[in-house]
């Protein structure tokens, strides 16, 4: 049965923000535009943090004055503390996201507190936020393993996401940051979390690592999620995860979701275009393979003009 399926393109902020070369406002601009005339409807498009920090995000509050704007499009902002929440609400942003973990030891590493003092933390950003009213998503990293502690409990993941839910965030996303997670592992983990929160409220965000992200997708989709978060052109990757690359393709997303007679409302060949836009302004090949292979099929296209 054909359904509709949420994608939350997270290219142009988690992509984008581990690159070692600053990223231009207007190179990301470019990007966010191109990603709207794809047909994609939910974007999270900066990070409201210290450019001493991370400098690929710097010049967010602009970035997010010039983004398109239209019914129905979507835009998300990470704001780890009150600091950026203040400014993305002078930005105009609509919703905003906090970052969490569900492993003790990458919640000290990454931001230099426990789960239960982020999760305080958190707490205020989220009452201010709602006060606007602005929706907000939460985050929870490390769900299917940690560089540091490696496994981590189902039920751990399953505790932080009901306490983002419980504190007022709409939609919580499950991130495999290092990509360890498997189809049986990704089940038990999303079993668990299913125990205290309905699949609406669900999100699988899978990295690529092992080349096991889309068979997570399809196990997550059996047991009920339908949303799905994504970067074009499989950009980024984790600072604190040796050798974990980027997030699952955008590109390769739609194309399964497609194939499976799912909707998604987004333009594939348009998407393709907006990869290759990002990756040139990078000086990179894109790292998805349906890019790839779409590239390869309209070069050997009758007609096609050999280089």
């Amino acid at each position: 049965m054909s359904e509709t399926i949420k994608i939350v393109e997270v290219g142009p902020r988690d992509g984008l923000q581990n690159e070692p070369q600053p990223v231009s406002v207007e190179t990301r601009l470019g990007l966010v535009e191109r990603l709207a005339t794809a047909g994609v409807r939910h974007i999270e498009a900066a990070s409201f943090v210290s450019p001493k920090w991370v400098p690929q995000m710097a010049g967010s509050a602009e970035l997010m004055r010039r983004v398109p704007r239209q019914p129905g499009l979507h835009y998300s902002v990470l704001t780890p503390n009150l600091q950026g929440l203040e400014a993305a609400l002078a930005a105009g942003c609509d919703e905003v996201a906090v970052f969490g973990a569900a492993s003790e030891a990458f919640s000290q590493r990454n931001i230099n507190c426990s789960i239960s003092e982020s999760l305080a933390r958190f707490r205020a950003v989220i009452e201010r936020a709602r006060q606007h009213p602005l929706r907000v998503r939460g985050y929870v990293s490390c769900v299917l393993g940690c560089p540091y502690e490696g496994p981590v409990a189902p039920r751990q993941v399953a505790e932080v996401a009901l306490r983002l839910s419980e504190m007022g965030c709409h939609e919580i996303s499950l991130g495999d940051t290092i990509g360890r997670g498997n189809p049986d592992t990704t089940r038990r983990m999303l079993e668990a979390c299913l125990a205290v929160l309905p699949a609406s409220r669900l999100a699988g965000h899978y990295h690529d690592t092992y080349g096991l992200a889309l068979a997570n997708v399809v196990a997550s989709l059996e047991l009920g999620l339908r949303t799905f978060d994504s970067a074009i052109a499989g950009l980024g990757g984790c600072p604190y995860a040796a050798g974990a690359s980027g997030n699952v393709a955008t590109e390769e997303l739609v194309y399964l979701m497609h194939s499976l007679g799912h909707q998604t409302g987004i333009d594939l060949p348009k998407l393709v275009d907006a990869g290759a836009y990002i990756c040139a302004a990078l000086g990179r090949e894109t790292g998805s393979r349906v890019a790839r292979a779409l590239a390869r099929r309209a070069a050997s296209a009758p007609g096609a003009v050999a280089c």
